[in-house]
């Protein structure tokens, strides 16, 4: 949450500075917090009718980060009109022109790939399995037709933790768990994962390369 929301204020500060540095040109100060104000509405707006859900909420946050500067910008505008030099751009405006696209390209490519595909629900561990030593899955459609996939392992993992270590997204949907010491004594683990989608055929498995079943597939004790 507190990165998220850096994230956005780093964002905001960004899109201040640079709006502020082309206002000078014209003298159109008011500019800078518009601008800026513009861009939080509209993260906010995709946030909830674009993404929506819970993913949607990490872009919410970051559209209120940017509206906050906004506001921030606003206050001490008048404060700053009256420090600047009136003779057009100085180095420290023409640095910000050069140096903020570049950030601002930079931290959306970092944003892409930092999103995982997926996000934990809840993770904790049980001391009874009905079904194999192995464990298995299960999948439910939740709010807005996004899936959840639980993993629940089996006695062979007694004492261990389940870490998701990538979710492929690229053609089938892949769920490739990693599984770690750390548990619980005599209790085995399980782990509720969100899903935007799950493309067929969907597999979960093991950084090992081991094969979690569907609960449907697989018959009780």
């Amino acid at each position: 949450m507190a990165t998220i929301i850096i994230f956005g204020f780093f964002i905001g500060i960004l899109i201040f500075l640079f709006s502020f540095a082309i206002s000078k040109i014209n003298g159109h100060y008011y500019l800078a917090p518009l601008v800026t104000f513009a861009i939080a509405i509209f993260v906010v707006f995709y946030s909830i009718f674009k993404v929506g859900g819970f993913e949607g909420m990490g872009y919410g946050i970051i559209g209120v980060s940017i509206f906050v500067v906004a506001v921030i910008g606003t206050l001490i505008l008048p404060l700053i009109v009256k420090q600047i030099d009136k003779n057009g751009l100085n180095k420290f405006d023409k640095s910000i022109l050069i140096i903020s696209p570049f950030l601002l390209f930079a931290s959306i490519i970092w944003v892409i790939n930092y999103d995982d595909g997926y996000w934990v629900i809840s993770e904790g561990f049980i001391e009874e399995n009905k079904y194999t030593a192995a464990g298995y899955y299960t999948t439910t459609t939740i709010s807005e037709g996004m899936k959840k996939v639980k993993i629940q392992l089996g006695e062979a993992y007694e004492g261990k933790q389940i870490l998701v270590e990538k979710v492929k997204t690229i053609g089938n949907t892949e769920v490739i768990i990693k599984i770690i010491d750390g548990g619980k004594p005599q209790k085995m683990p399980f782990i509720e994962i969100g899903l935007q989608t799950i493309v067929e055929p969907f597999v979960v498995k093991t950084t090992d390369g081991e094969i979690i079943e569907s609960v449907i597939n697989v018959p009780t004790k």
